[in-house]
């Protein structure tokens, strides 16, 4: 069975990849499962150099194929921000609840109006001579005060345009199929459907 890494070491993100991918003809482990989560860096100044520079670093490193996700929250009235910041948003190891609150004091009492963003996710792959890099968003707004216990990160903040729930009210299968990873895999789906069926 062909093998694909995922270069991340977020726990919740691996959980999504492999609910989103749904694929039993591929083994989906991770650079913490081989032991080389040390190579994940993410100090590039866009998700698309963060997610690059990690599907490289791990297909360098184990010889396998890589799949990397960078992303985030981008407020527009904080100029994008958190942005690729945005798991460090409040410090370096800072809680989703820290992050959380600094982003609430942040927008203070804005009308909905202005609480627009949209969540954003970058996903690179890296294998034997191919790189290939697709992205999705999802827009909503910021609400006042967290609802939901589900997802993690802004979720609980976020709602999605045209939905009444929070990502974090939303079971996984809801939140799937309007995600900002979700729109960025279903994009990288046909790349890996070829390069594994042409690989095997």
């Amino acid at each position: 069975m062909p093998t694909l890494v995922l270069a991340t070491a977020n726990e919740h993100k691996v959980r999504e990849i492999k609910e989103i991918l749904n694929d039993p003809s591929v083994e989906i482990i991770t650079a913490k499962d081989l032991g080389v989560e040390d190579k994940l860096r993410e100090d590039g100044k866009t998700f698309e150099e963060n997610a690059l520079q990690k599907a490289r670093a791990i297909y360098k490193a184990t010889g396998e194929p890589a799949l990397a996700d960078d992303s985030g929250l981008e407020v527009y009235f904080l100029n994008h921000r958190p942005g690729v910041r945005s798991a460090r948003y409040a410090g370096e190891n800072a809680t989703d609840e820290e992050n959380n609150k600094k982003l609430l004091k942040e927008l203070g009492p804005l009308s909905f109006r202005r609480r627009t963003a949209r969540f954003r996710c970058v996903i690179a792959f890296a294998a034997d001579g191919i790189e290939e890099v697709v992205s999705g968003g999802c827009r909503g707004i910021i609400l006042e005060q967290p609802r939901g216990t589900n997802g993690f990160g802004y979720d609980p903040l976020f709602k999605p345009d045209g939905h009444e729930k929070t990502f974090g009210e939303m079971e996984s299968g809801e939140k799937h199929k309007i995600s900002h990873r979700s729109r960025a895999l279903q994009k990288m789906m046909p790349v890996l459907k070829e390069y594994f069926t042409s690989a095997g």
